[in-house]
């Protein structure tokens, strides 16, 4: 995976082809995000006839994308010019309610 983001360069690898790099820092990002009650409801009925759960996978995926945002932040302050070995975790915090933590190594190209 590799993603440009503000000008961020965003990768699931520990190198980057062609770059050469020195390590910075730890940089994370974390969004706790939750459905309100209808789209609660409208879920459970989803779950007693079985597929997708859209509200959910939306909540998700804006949650992932401002988990990726504030990681990004984070390294734009250090200076960074990409960021590797992206990786992703989730966890339930409440009942309808997910948190997502966006993790990975700010890094400054060198040479």
């Amino acid at each position: 995976m590799e993603k440009e983001e503000q000008g961020m360069i965003v990768v699931n690898t520990e190198q980057i082809p062609g770059q050469n790099y020195q390590v910075i820092s730890l940089v994370t990002g974390c969004c706790i995000m939750c459905k309100n009650l209808g789209k609660d409801i409208g879920a459970g009925f989803r779950n007693l006839v079985g597929g997708e759960m859209q509200a959910y996978t939306e909540m998700m995926e804006e949650a992932k994308e401002r988990a990726i945002h504030k990681m990004i932040g984070q390294a734009q302050s250090m200076g960074a010019d990409a960021i590797v070995n992206v990786r992703f975790s989730s966890t339930t915090i409440v009942s309808g309610g997910a948190e997502i933590l966006a993790a990975g190594t700010a890094v400054r190209f060198v040479g």
